[in-house]
């Protein structure tokens, strides 16, 4: 948990108000369910399979209890529901004169609530409140080069796409 984060808050999009919470426990079914909800994901293993219960768990308990990390959920009360989810991850650096960066991770929101703001409300608390409370500089993420609508989401929020990110599978 980045304790510098004070959560939860209120959400305030299109449709109405949602909340804004750290994630615990009791949420992992839905976010093995946000995670499948995506076809580019589901085709890396994230299939919400009851299998894979063990695996997901032991991750979610690693992010809650790390400091520097946070997995934060959009909730819908009305529904008992998550429509949203993204992971933070404070990252101290030497570069850009000792600048800290605050990267975004696996960001979703339910298929069928997409297009409704809430994305756009959970970067713009990002960018606005998360990276300032945590010191960060430099808002940073990646995206799947298929992902073009993202990418144009993403610009429409101000990200640019200023780098090209690798990566490398262990086995």
């Amino acid at each position: 948990m980045i304790a510098s984060l004070t959560l939860p808050i209120p959400l305030h999009v299109e449709r109405g108000t949602l909340t804004l919470r750290r994630a615990v426990e009791g949420d992992l079914r839905a976010l093995m369910v946000l995670l499948s909800d995506d076809p580019i994901s589901a085709t890396r293993g994230d299939t919400a399979s009851f299998a894979d219960t063990a695996a997901y768990g032991a991750a979610l308990q690693e992010l809650v209890e790390d400091p520097s990390n946070d997995l934060v959920v959009v909730e819908d009360g009305n529904a008992d529901e998550l429509v949203g989810m993204m992971q933070l991850t404070r990252i101290p650096g030497m570069a850009r004169r000792g600048a800290t960066r605050l990267l975004i991770e696996a960001v979703r929101v339910h298929a069928g609530r997409r297009s409704g703001g809430i994305g756009s409300a959970m970067m713009t608390w990002v960018t606005t409140v998360a990276a300032p409370a945590t010191g960060a500089r430099l808002v940073q993420l990646t995206s799947d080069e298929a992902r073009q609508d993202a990418h144009r989401f993403y610009e429409r929020l101000g990200f640019v796409g200023s780098h090209r990110g690798f990566k490398f599978h262990v086995d």
